[in-house]
């Protein structure tokens, strides 16, 4: 019992995808934190601003095609969610606006991000769905294995695509080998067969 209780931990562990980070926005610039995530995966963002007298700091959450998830103006602390429809690469954003006639100062910006399992609310499910603790811990737990064989399947499809562009690359560079060699040892016989006629036309050689 007790070493599944520990498998349970260290996949639990490796599995978390709970990041934070805290950074100095300066003014009139921004700053976009960019990652890839796979379809129909739920992100959460918790973010907090330190407040500037007339600095305003917006933020805008989008994917590689400029499609926009969510967006607000003005922010001092919230949260926002979004579910990803497709395998993207997703950017948050944060940008600082200083009025022309005013000083700027750096803003202190705090952003956690959560996704996938650790994203969900299992207290409100569990309330919701009038669910016992540990009902709702086995809840946690199966999806948290749901997510694990997710992951391992798409690092396996991953695998495979650069296996199979591994070997493409190998055919072809086996393939553009002989064609270079074909090329080469027709370009020495045609030398040394217009040498040779160049040679008995002057009457160097019979």
């Amino acid at each position: 019992m007790d070493i599944f209780v520990i498998l349970i931990g260290v996949i639990a562990l490796f599995t978390t995808h709970v990041q934070g980070i805290m950074w100095k926005l300066e003014p009139n610039t921004q700053k976009c934190l960019k990652e890839e995530l796979q379809s129909d995966v739920l992100v959460t963002g918790d973010y907090e601003v330190s407040d500037v007298p007339g600095q305003k700091v917006d933020y805008i959450v989008r994917d590689s095609k400029g499609h926009i998830l969510s967006q607000k103006d003005d922010i001092s602390k919230g949260k926002f969610s979004f579910v990803t429809e497709t395998f993207d690469t997703f950017e948050v954003c944060f940008i600082s606006r200083v009025p022309p006639h005013q000083r700027g100062v750096s803003h202190e910006v705090s952003l956690v991000t959560k996704r996938g399992v650790e994203a969900k609310n299992y207290e409100g499910l569990g309330e919701a769905a009038k669910l016992k603790p540990l009902e709702v811990e086995l809840k946690r737990l199966e999806d948290l294995s749901d997510a694990i064989v997710q992951d391992f399947s798409q690092m396996r499809k991953r695998e495979e695509e650069m296996r199979d562009t591994n070997e493409s690359t190998n055919s072809r560079v086996l393939y553009f080998s002989i064609f270079s060699m074909c090329c080469l040892l027709g370009l020495a016989t045609w030398q040394v067969m217009y040498l040779r006629s160049f040679f008995k036309a002057k009457k160097l050689i019979e």
